[in-house]
């Protein structure tokens, strides 16, 4: 079911003819199958399925469509930089299922760096931090994970700060522990805690650019 939200229209300051935006940002906690566009393409839905935003409404960068979890959602283009130019560094930490046990070895390596190729090309990621986590709390997913009854699986914590295609996907196949299911956590100083799957959150464009400023610090 949609999550309906009322659209504010632009006003004008009485007098000075002059326009001032009322800009929108959301938290969604995107479902496992649905794209990071508004438009679905063939059998894939899109977030236009999820709820109803404002027209002018769009995803700050992108989650794979076999991916869950935070999305984030404005009408402000001046969030683009500053959450996803990747000078910025904005730390996002994703929740990872991975069959085996994750070992100090593959600790090890994303702390360093991973190299992986994409198209041909190798491309070496930045140092990440990653943790065990021994209890994760999570709805379930639709479809359910599907898993090889022989082989245990283990939940890690991945922060990375860039945007390669598939990064930590990647980045678990390189060092031998395939990744079952993945859930973006947290964009810098906003997490889905309390959002179960296909919630969304409006928040006030002034206490997500507060947020956000004093992450920036």
């Amino acid at each position: 079911m949609r999550k309906p939200f009322r659209e504010n229209r632009d006003r004008r300051s009485r007098g000075k003819g002059v326009t001032t935006r009322h800009y929108k940002t959301y938290l969604l906690n995107k479902p496992y199958g649905y794209l990071s566009q508004f438009t679905p393409e063939g059998n894939h839905p899109g977030l236009k399925e999820l709820l109803f935003v404002p027209k002018d409404v769009y995803s700050l960068g992108r989650l794979d469509r076999d991916s869950e979890g935070l999305l984030l959602l404005t009408n402000d283009p001046s969030l683009n930089q500053r959450i996803l130019h990747p000078r910025n560094h904005i730390a996002k930490s994703y929740w990872c299922q991975v069959e085996g046990e994750f070992s100090d070895d593959a600790i090890r390596s994303f702390n360093l760096g991973v190299t992986f190729s994409i198209k041909g090309k190798a491309v070496t990621t930045l140092p990440a931090q990653v943790k065990r986590l021994d209890q994760v709390n999570l709805w379930e997913r639709n479809p359910p994970v599907r898993f090889r009854a022989n082989i245990p699986t283990s939940w890690i914590e991945v922060t990375i700060r860039e945007g390669k295609n598939r990064q930590v996907r990647r980045m678990c196949a390189a060092v031998g522990f395939p990744a079952l299911r993945l859930v973006r956590w947290s964009i810098g100083p906003f997490n889905i805690d309390g959002l179960q799957s296909g919630d969304v959150m409006e928040m006030p464009h002034g206490e997500f650019l507060q947020k956000l400023g004093k992450y920036e610090i």
